[in-house]
C-alpha cells in the first residue's frame, strides 16, 4: 500500500501547478511516511452541498490549485450540459459566473484559476474587484444575471482550510441533484494538462458593483426611523469592516468603532483560536473595546460577513457583555420585520427554535421549516425572512437569497435605535417575547473528534437504542431523518420531541466540520412578567439535563 501510495503522489506531483505543494508534496514523498500519504491520498474530497472545503495542502484530500482548477472544469463541463437550466428554465447553457473571494491564505489564487478555467471553457467569467463579504457574490449573480457563482471561503473554519462555495443563477446555493451532477463533472476531468486555463480574458468587475450592493442595503431600513446607536464592531479579520463600516454611514448611523486588533483581514486570525464568534475567547476584544467606549450594541461578522452575532449589555450588571443566541437574534428580527409590516413566508431550520412560528402565526403570515442551511432556507416558497441559529439570517431575498451579515447588523441597529429612543433595549424586547409567547430556551451540545467515524458510531448507537425518557421527561416521538417525509429530504439526523412540546432535541453531524451537534430546546410557558425568572431557571434545568442525558445516549 505505501509504494501504490507514492506512485498516486508522484503522479499527483507531476501536474501540480502551484510551486508551494509540489514543493511540500515532493519533500512527503522523500520521507514517504504512510501515515501522511494516506491522509492526503487515500480518497478525494469530496464535492458536496457545501461546496468544497478542506486544510490547504498538497493531494487530492487538500484544497490546493489542482483541485480546484478540477472543481472549475467540473462547474464548466455541468454549464456548459445546461443541468442548471432544469432548476431555472430561463437560463441558457453557457453564460456569465460571477467569483468571489475572500482574504484567505490562497483565495485570490483560487478566484484567478477558476476565472481561466471558466474562460478556456467558453463560458464568460467576472471576478469581484477585491476580497469581499459573500453576500456581496450573492448579490452580483442576481445583479448581473449570472447563471452561477462561486466563492472562495471557509467562512469560520480554522486558518488553514479554505472552501469553494458555488451558488446558481437565482443566488442562492446549489443543493441535490446540482451537486452530484458537477461532482460527476468533476470526476470525469482528465489530465489537468487538458483543461485549458489562458492567462486572460475574464473581467474584473469595478468597485461599481459594491456601490450597487451598498444601494440594496438601504432598502432593509425605514426612511427616518431612528439612527442613533453606538455600535462596536469585530470583523475577527475577515474582509467584513469596510463593507460594514461604509453601509452603516450611507444609512445615516454613526460609523461603527473597530475593534482595532481585528479590523483588518488576516489569513493567520492571530488572536483568536477560532475565526467564529461563538467560539469562546473569540470575543474578548470586542468586549474590552465596548467597556472603553461607552457603547450600546456589539456586532461581529465571521471572517467572509455572511454571518452576524449579537452583544448586549448585561441587565445584571451593565459593565459586563452578554452575547445573544442565534434564535434571539432571530426573534428580534422577525419582531421587527413584523412591526414594519413585512408580507411573506417567515422561515427557519428544524434544528432552530420554535418561537419563529409562534410569532409568524400570531402576525398571520406563512411559516416553513427546511433542513438546515441556507441552502434550502433560500428555497422556501414566496421567501421573506430566513434565519438559522448559527448566526445566519436572510432579511432581503430580493437582494441577497442568502445569509447576510451586513444586512442583519443594520436591521438590529434600527431596532435598537427604536428602542433605545423609547427607553428601552433589545433584552427588554426578549422578556415581552418571553411573557406573550413563554420561554423558548435553546442550547447546543457540540462534539469535536480528531476520528470521523466516532460521529457515525454515535449515530448508529442512538438508533440501535433509543432514548426513552430524556431529562427526566417521556420522548413522545422519534423522527429519523434519514428517511426524509413529504416536506423534508432525507438527512442524517435524529429529532426526539418530548413530553407534549415541553422539549425538543436535534442530533445531526455538522456538515462542515468534524462535528457531532446536539440542538437542545425547552419550552416553559409564563402567567406573567412576575413568573419569568422561575421560567427561565427551569427552563435552564431543562437543558442543562438533555445535555447530560444525550451526551450519555449517544456515547460523547
Amino acid at each position: 500500500m505505501p509504494g501504490e501510495l507514492v506512485g498516486r503522489a508522484r503522479a499527483w506531483l507531476a501536474e501540480d501547478p502551484d510551486p508551494e505543494t509540489r514543493e511540500e508534496l515532493a519533500k512527503l514523498i522523500e520521507t514517504a511516511d504512510p501515515d501522511e500519504l494516506a491522509d492526503r491520498f487515500s480518497g478525494t474530497l469530496q464535492f458536496g452541498t457545501a461546496g468544497l472545503r478542506g486544510e490547504l495542502g498538497a493531494g487530492p484530500m487538500r484544497m490546493n490549485r489542482a483541485v480546484v482548477i478540477r472543481a472549475a472544469a467540473g462547474l464548466a463541463g455541468y454549464l456548459r450540459a445546461g443541468g442548471h437550466t432544469r432548476e431555472h428554465p430561463g437560463d441558457q447553457p453557457g453564460g456569465l459566473v460571477v467569483i468571489g473571494y475572500d482574504a484567505r491564505h490562497k483565495s485570490a489564487d483560487f478566484a484567478r484559476d477558476t476565472a481561466a478555467v471558466l474562460t478556456g471553457a467558453g463560458l464568460r467569467a467576472a471576478v469581484l474587484p477585491r476580497p469581499l463579504p459573500t453576500p456581496v457574490l450573492a448579490f452580483a449573480v442576481r445583479r448581473l444575471g449570472a447563471v452561477a457563482g462561486v466563492t472562495v471561503t471557509a467562512s469560520h473554519n480554522p486558518p488553514r482550510d479554505n472552501g469553494y462555495k458555488v451558488f446558481l443563477g437565482d443566488g442562492s446555493q446549489i443543493v441535490a441533484p446540482a451537486d452530484a451532477e458537477i461532482a460527476a463533472q468533476i470526476a470525469a476531468i482528465g489530465p489537468l494538462s487538458e483543461v485549458p486555463r489562458p492567462t486572460e480574458g475574464w473581467e474584473t468587475l469595478g468597485e461599481e458593483i459594491v456601490d450597487s450592493y451598498l444601494a440594496r442595503t438601504d432598502a432593509v431600513l425605514t426612511e427616518g426611523a431612528p439612527r442613533e446607536v453606538r455600535v462596536v464592531h469585530t470583523a475577527l479579520h475577515g474582509v467584513g469592516t469596510r463593507t460594514l463600516r461604509d453601509a452603516f454611514v450611507r444609512a445615516g448611523f454613526p460609523a461603527p468603532v473597530s475593534v482595532p486588533e481585528q479590523a483588518e483581514p488576516d489569513p493567520d486570525f492571530p488572536t483568536v483560536a477560532f475565526p467564529n464568534p461563538e467560539e469562546p475567547g473569540a470575543m474578548d476584544l470586542a468586549f474590552a473595546t465596548a467597556r472603553a467606549t461607552g457603547t450600546d450594541l456589539i456586532i461581529a461578522n465571521d471572517p467572509d460577513a455572511d454571518r452576524c452575532a449579537i452583544a448586549v449589555p448585561d441587565p445584571a450588571n451593565e459593565a459586563e457583555w452578554r452575547m445573544l443566541s442565534g434564535d434571539e437574534v432571530g426573534a428580534l428580527l422577525a419582531t421587527h420585520l413584523v412591526h414594519k409590516h413585512a408580507r411573506g413566508t417567515f422561515a427557519t431550520t428544524i434544528v432552530s427554535s420554535s418561537l419563529l412560528a409562534r410569532i409568524a402565526e400570531a402576525a398571520q403570515l406563512p411559516y416553513e421549516e427546511t433542513l438546515t442551511g441556507f441552502k434550502w432556507l433560500a428555497r422556501a416558497d414566496g421567501l421573506r425572512y430566513a434565519y438559522e441559529e448559527a448566526l445566519g439570517y436572510c432579511v432581503d431575498p430580493e437582494g441577497v437569497r442568502d445569509k447576510d451579515g451586513i444586512t442583519a447588523a443594520l436591521l438590529i441597529a434600527e431596532l435598537t435605535a427604536e428602542l433605545r429612543l423609547a427607553g428601552r433595549t433589545l433584552t427588554d424586547l426578549l422578556d415581552d417575547l418571553a411573557v406573550e409567547y413563554g420561554v423558548h430556551a435553546t442550547d447546543q451540545l457540540s462534539v469535536r473528534v480528531e476520528d470521523l467515524s466516532l460521529i457515525g458510531k454515535a449515530m448508529d448507537r442512538l438508533r440501535a437504542t433509543p432514548p426513552t425518557t430524556l431529562a427526566g421527561l417521556p420522548v413522545t416521538s422519534v423522527d429519523d431523518l434519514s428517511k426524509g417525509s413529504p416536506t423534508l429530504p432525507p438527512t442524517d439526523g435524529l429529532r426526539y420531541r418530548l413530553a407534549d412540546g415541553a422539549a425538543r432535541v436535534v442530533v445531526r453531524p455538522s456538515g462542515t466540520e468534524p462535528k457531532l451537534k446536539c440542538y437542545l430546546e425547552a419550552f416553559v410557558p409564563v402567567a406573567d412578567a412576575t413568573a419569568l425568572p422561575d421560567a427561565r431557571t427551569a427552563a435552564r434545568r431543562v437543558l442543562d439535563a438533555l445535555s447530560t442525558d444525550v451526551s450519555a445516549a449517544a456515547g460523547v
